[in-house]
């Protein structure tokens, strides 16, 4: 299914982490599939509240707890600055969708990097 939130199709995910060398872009692109997926969840099952949005956040948290091995296998790591970054495209995303009271630590709650 096709993104039709226009905010999201323009946006340019987890962009700091491509234009680093130390994240290997052919892992960033998995991450930023991560967060294009969750966006074409949000569209599908359009969560009525906030409780609905943080179900589907955790299991794209828990994605990217899984791509944490293969960033240490290309010899980086979701250290400080990759943090940031995917915590900000998460909020990025609940905000697109019209949840800007979400609680940015509540959307990755599961996250174990």
């Amino acid at each position: 299914m096709p993104i039709t939130n226009q905010q999201v199709t323009e946006h340019a995910f987890l962009q700091p982490l491509y234009a680093d060398d130390y994240f290997p872009d052919h892992v960033v692109d998995k991450g930023r599939e991560i967060l294009l997926r969750l966006c074409e969840r949000i569209e599908a099952e359009q969560p009525a509240d906030l409780q609905a949005l943080y179900g589907l956040t955790e299991a794209a948290t828990e994605q990217f707890n899984l791509l944490e091995a293969e960033f240490e296998a290309a010899g980086s790591e979701i250290e400080t600055v990759a943090r940031e970054e995917i915590a900000e495209d998460f909020w990025f995303v609940a905000s697109a969708y019209g949840f800007t009271d979400a609680d940015t630590e509540e959307l990755i709650a599961a996250r174990e990097w």
